[in-house]
Order: structure tokens, then C-alpha cells, then sequence
């Protein structure tokens, strides 16, 4: 079942991030389903840490993207939704290549939304599962 509320494309998400830390990064959106969305990101001197690996803060910066783009599209016209909280395990590290990013509703509340995450390395291996937790403001 298709849960988006407000239109949304791989074109749409690319153009609304533009100039921001997503396009810094190097974030791309590739996918949009009836009910996920999935972004990758590149590990590369952009966004690794110092010791070469995958930063964990720029793991959280994809997971909190695809969360928080989901959350805004399947709320109604002239909703907003902020961030309350983001958690993140990094299950394994990352040197080089892509990670993906996959986020999925866990709970499409009136008042709060809750999002997973997770993202996987080329090999399919997971690399950081996350979750965000959403306030709905309504219209003013």
C-alpha cells in the first residue's frame, strides 16, 4: 500500500537537497517505493573519520535524511514534522565504496511518527541500524 500523502520522486528529493549538507556528503537518493525511500552515500574523504572509517555521525546524517523525508511526505498539506530523536548502533565499519540507506515507517501517528533505518555496505552487510522519532506539527 502506497502511505505517501504529498508527491515524492528520486528527482524531487535530489532537487529539495540541493546546496545542503546531503549534497555536500555526496548523498544521492535512488529509490522511492510504495512505502520506503533508499539513499547511498559514498565513503570517501568526505565522510570518513580520521582512522579511514565510515563516520558514525555522517551514518546518523543519512539515516535522519531518509527519516525525516519520509516523515514529511506522508503527512497532509501544511503539516510540518521535526526531529524529537535519533539513535544509531554502528554494527560495522566501512572503508571505501557505498553505503545504502533504507528507511521504512514503523508508526505514522497524528502527533509522532517513528522511522527505521538501516544501512548496508555493498556487500550487504548491515553497517548501522537507526531509528527516528518524529513530532507532527499541524497547521498554524
Amino acid at each position: 500500500m502506497r502511505i505517501w500523502k504529498q508527491p515524492i520522486s528520486v528527482e524531487s528529493l535530489t532537487a529539495d537537497s540541493a546546496n545542503s549538507a546531503v549534497s555536500h556528503l555526496g548523498m544521492e537518493f535512488v529509490e522511492v517505493g510504495d512505502d520506503f525511500i533508499r539513499a547511498r552515500l559514498p565513503v570517501d574523504e568526505r565522510t570518513r573519520q580520521p582512522y579511514g572509517l565510515l563516520h558514525g555521525g555522517v551514518s546518523v546524517a543519512l539515516a535522519e535524511t531518509l527519516g525525516s523525508c519520509g516523515a514529511a511526505h506522508v503527512v497532509p498539506e501544511g503539516y510540518q514534522v521535526v526531529g524529537l530523536e535519533i539513535n544509531a548502533n554502528h554494527l560495522k565499519g566501512a572503508r571505501s565504496g557505498w553505503v545504502t540507506g533504507t528507511t521504512r515507517p514503523l508508526h505514522m501517528g497524528r502527533s509522532t511518527q517513528v522511522w527505521a533505518i538501516e544501512i548496508h555496505n555493498e556487500s550487504g552487510e548491515l553497517v548501522c541500524i537507526s531509528r527516528i522519532t518524529m513530532a507532527v506539527l499541524a497547521p498554524r
